[in-house]
């Protein structure tokens, strides 16, 4: 092979080496792209996919939200009617929930359901006397004073707090007057709050939702939220019970009366006459006892039961402007589970009759899906 030969042949196959880097080089993009593509493919489809099951799960909740509402209107549709509101009602009842909850099915996926009464809890916005709205509702103070008092003396982080102080600010958030006459010594109005960082506001009228607590001057994030010791005051304590005064103007008020068939413990303590808590313990106790076949034990309809109960002295009387055993204001608790996800959604109804058919309803106050 002459000189000028072999230099044609490297020269090929240096030429074949090149065409082959540039093959291996075009099947690694080829490569590369395909597998993108193919991992963006995926990607939309679990996107797809998650937001099916999520809307899915949005359906599946709000059905047991319009479940939970039509045994509360069953509830009160009752004959003959009794007008009571207790945790001894098919409402409150586990076993007749999982009832209602069998007639809905879905072809993927369940849901659950709990029911709060909530006005089973204290009616913060009736501290304040409407619509006037500028002096304390005096029985309202005096339950403000023994549930503030219980649950600061229960845990040391809340040394340094008054129940006094807490609930003078609380009514200067609430009244309508927001001047140098702030209540007592340890009240705050606007000029308070605008020295702030951030500065704000006083809200100086009915609180839309119990977390303007946290704006409120003395109610720190433990005494609102809570400890590992301790429940916070935001588990008691309820913005609702609004009820209209007809006149010509449009005015309102917080009659502020808890349902004593509902409430729990430490709202039953607050609501009581004396310092003793063992008392809201055997009322608390007395309205869920039951008998050998599982069925209660003692009626819970007129308002005075709790005289009954065991331990009680004859004379206590607890002071019956507090104190209901009716309601028609519910939170609805409905959780949704779907292949690897679950939904909750929690809806505040109102229990009313509809003024054009005549017929009970729930009319929906508030809803948050989360």
């Amino acid at each position: 092979m002459t000189e000028r030969e072999e230099k044609k042949r490297k020269k090929a196959q240096q030429e074949d080496g090149v065409a082959v880097l540039i093959t291996l080089a075009v099947i690694t993009i080829l490569l590369t792209i395909s597998l993108e593509l193919n991992r963006n493919v995926r990607s939309m489809v679990t996107a797809t996919a998650a937001t099916r099951d999520r809307l899915q799960l949005t359906n599946i909740s709000n059905s047991g939200i319009h479940a939970a509402m039509a045994m509360l209107v069953k509830d009160k549709m009752q004959d003959p009617p009794s007008g009571l509101d207790s945790i001894q009602e098919d409402w409150k009842n586990p076993e007749k929930v999982g009832e209602v909850l069998q007639d809905i099915t879905f072809p993927k996926g369940r849901v659950t359901f709990e029911i709060f009464d909530e006005l089973g809890k204290i009616q913060v916005n009736a501290l304040v006397k409407y619509p006037g709205g500028r002096q304390f509702n005096d029985s309202q103070k005096i339950m403000w004073d023994r549930f503030s008092r219980l649950l600061i003396s229960q845990d040391d982080t809340f040394d340094d707090l008054e129940a006094p102080a807490i609930i003078n600010c609380v009514k200067d958030w609430l009244d309508f007057g927001d001047d140098d006459a702030i209540t007592g010594l340890s009240g705050a109005e606007s000029d308070y709050y605008k020295g702030l960082d951030p500065p704000y506001e006083c809200r100086n009228g009915p609180m839309p939702h119990i977390s303007d607590l946290l704006m409120v001057k003395g109610v720190i994030p433990e005494l609102y939220y809570g400890t590992n010791e301790l429940p916070g005051i935001s588990e008691f304590i309820t913005t609702y019970g609004m009820v209209g005064i007809k006149g010509p103007q449009t005015r309102f008020t917080f009659p502020g009366k808890i349902n004593i068939n509902t409430a729990d413990l430490p709202v039953l303590i607050a609501v009581m006459p004396s310092e003793n808590p063992e008392y809201a313990q055997a009322i608390y106790d007395y309205r869920q006892e039951k008998d050998a076949e599982g069925n209660f034990m003692n009626s819970l309809l007129n308002p005075n039961w709790y005289k009954n109960a065991p331990g009680i002295p004859s004379d206590l009387q607890i002071d019956p402007n507090l104190i209901t055993v009716s309601s028609d204001i519910f939170r609805i608790h409905a959780e949704a589970k779907l292949n690897d996800m679950s939904m909750a959604a929690t809806a505040v109804v109102q229990r009313e009759k509809n003024k054009k058919s005549g017929k009970w309803e729930c009319r929906i106050l508030s809803l948050e899906n989360g």
